[in-house]
């Protein structure tokens, strides 16, 4: 189990405000250090010009945070129509100005194709990986290579406003889904350009801003166990999972890592397993035979 230099444990996920400015990796290590902890994740990157919702895990919690990667998330974006910029963001480099005259029919259209399912190109300035090797850094260079379209959802997609050429909109899309690349997208298919001036995550699964702490007021905190109760159980993050208690003994072979039969009928698939006789044990899966293979265990170093 983690523990601080105090001696209390560090085991949960903060809810993090990031601010714009910091890449994720720099507020993680921020709250780190404020935390004590040793060991630290964060389950899907921001933009350093995004602001919002950066779930961070901590201790134990690390096991799970690649669960969130696949989580939905929602944005709240402003887009910039009529001006082009190579990084698709307001931190790039202006590459084209052009007028803005909205067609408010023309926008609505132009919305709706890009609501359910489509096929949508990766941009260059994104930490995918060619060869080994960022494409963020490729472009940086000045160097495009081929990206391959891969398939993302669109489950909401609302305009909140048009103030001249700043187009606000609310979007809650799957994973791998771009937000600069829908910008770009828009402005392309109005006639005018765009790129995204502000960016706020404002939901990550069931998730929601509402419930995160800034920095700041992480730092104004003093007492190591008042910081510490603002981190949620590890099992909160896995709600979207169904639960399975089991009795001790069957939980013992589990934590030898063997396989077990349940008696009560489970869809197969992961679910949260809980002790009977205790608390959370860790996640399993369910095998059409109504096995349950241990998957990641806590507790278990």
């Amino acid at each position: 189990m983690t523990r601080t230099r105090r001696g209390f444990p560090v085991d949960g996920m903060l809810l993090l405000d990031k601010p714009e400015g910091l890449s994720s990796n720099q507020a993680l290590q921020r709250a780190k250090q404020m935390l004590h902890a040793r060991k630290a994740g964060h389950t899907g990157s921001l933009d350093p010009v995004a602001t919002g919702l950066l779930p961070l895990c901590f201790g134990e919690t690390t096991k799970i945070s690649s669960l969130f990667l696949g989580a939905d998330k929602t944005y709240r974006v402003g887009i910039r129509l009529g001006v082009t910029t190579d990084t698709g963001d307001c931190a790039g480099e202006v590459l084209e100005e052009s007028a803005a005259e909205i067609d408010s029919a023309r926008l609505a259209e132009v919305l709706e194709s890009y609501r359910g399912d489509f096929l949508q190109t990766p941009p260059m300035y994104s930490a995918l990986k060619k060869d080994g090797q960022p494409l963020y850094k490729l472009a940086r260079k000045g160097i495009t290579v081929e990206r391959e379209a891969r398939p993302v959802t669109v489950y909401q997609l609302d305009m909140e406003s048009l103030e001249g050429t700043l187009l606000t909109l609310t979007v809650r899309c799957s994973r791998g889904f771009y937000v600069r690349t829908l910008a770009e997208d828009i402005g392309r298919d109005l006639g005018c350009g765009g790129h995204v001036e502000t960016l706020r995550r404002i939901a990550v699964g069931e998730f929601s801003i509402d419930q995160a702490v800034t920095l700041e007021q992480l730092e104004a905190i003093e007492s190591p166990r008042e910081r510490e109760a603002l981190l949620l159980p590890t099992d909160r993050g896995l709600a979207h999972l169904p639960k399975l208690r089991l009795p001790e003994n069957l939980a013992r072979y589990l934590r030898l890592g063997r396989s077990v039969r349940v008696t009560s009928q489970v869809h197969p698939g992961m679910v949260r397993l809980y002790v009977e006789t205790g608390g959370f044990l860790g996640l399993g899966e369910v095998t059409p035979d109504q096995r349950v293979q241990p998957k990641r265990l806590f507790g278990q170093g």
